[in-house]
């Protein structure tokens, strides 16, 4: 299975976060939604879910 990604700052936020999320599609997801729960005050529901699932993109083949 392909690595895929996720970069804060390709989303909207205040707090201009830099963090990238790499790995399965699964397990960057879930780390997503803990951290845009944690971090930027959002709450754990499908949509934040989906919207963050349409933020993946395949990893950059240096975090591949």
């Amino acid at each position: 299975m392909a690595r895929k990604m996720i970069d804060c700052r390709t989303m909207p936020s205040e707090s201009n976060c830099t963090l990238t999320i790499a790995g399965e599609e699964e397990e960057v997801l879930d780390a997503a939604v803990t951290h845009a729960v944690d971090k930027h005050g959002h709450e754990n529901t499908p949509d934040l879910r989906e919207q963050l699932r349409g933020g993946l993109v395949d990893a950059e083949p240096a975090l591949a």
